[in-house]
């Protein structure tokens, strides 16, 4: 059977906004005059993972900072915010789910967070539970994160899926790479931040249709 695979946290709830203020909150603990504005954010976004982007902009800042610690208090302020912020999944997610689920497709979150993040997310969601995924991959899963395909394919693996009988949702550009290297046909969500990035030739939706997608799966 088919499988419709969601790509990031961020594509079941816009949380890049939550983020960007979670950064900024890490940076004032740590003691750095750093402040991500939005337009500096949307411009990190093209690149993946939190941790490694705190270690670039240390770089080019030439200041010596423990991008490890740093990341950790982030994701901590970004896993209380998630809990207090009455978050609500983006339009058509959840009907997208639940008609692949009504189709028989199996439905996985291929994402290389980690997994308190997803808990943290979970938790605060009515409409969805770890239960509505057949699989569910974080930062453990893989040695290679995103854009490398490593985590899609371990995904498809442990589905037992063709990867071009899948679907992939992704609301970034390192996302949609991720999901095209693994061979599976991907559609470009874009969040409040990654809107206005340069996904190419991939087709990009601001809202999520299940037969549209359908369609991009071989045979269906």
């Amino acid at each position: 059977m088919p499988a419709l695979l969601i790509g990031s946290i961020s594509a079941l709830v816009d949380t890049s906004e939550i983020q960007r203020g979670s950064f900024n909150e890490a940076f004032a603990q740590h003691g750095l005059d750093w402040n991500w504005e939005r337009d500096d954010y949307r411009n990190l976004l093209t690149s993946n993972g939190g941790k490694q982007r705190i270690a670039d902009f240390a770089k080019e800042q030439n200041e010596d900072v423990d991008a490890d610690a740093v990341h950790a208090t982030k994701s901590s302020i970004f896993q209380k915010h998630l809990a207090n912020a009455g978050i609500k999944t983006r339009p058509g997610i959840i009907d997208a789910i639940r008609a692949a689920k009504g189709r028989g497709w199996e439905v996985g979150l291929v994402t290389t967070t980690a997994d308190d993040n997803i808990t943290a997310l979970l938790d605060g969601l009515d409409e969805l539970s770890r239960d509505d995924f057949d699989v569910v991959t974080d930062v453990t899963s893989v040695q290679e994160s995103k854009p490398a395909g490593a985590v899609y394919e371990y995904a498809v693996e442990q589905l037992g899926e063709q990867a071009g009988e899948c679907v992939a949702i992704e609301d970034n550009v390192g996302g949609v790479r991720a999901a095209t290297a693994a061979g599976i046909p991907v559609v470009a969500f874009p969040n409040e931040n990654t809107a206005g990035h340069d996904f190419g030739s991939t087709p990009v939706t601001h809202h999520v249709d299940f037969d549209e997608l359908a369609s991009m799966a071989a045979g269906h």
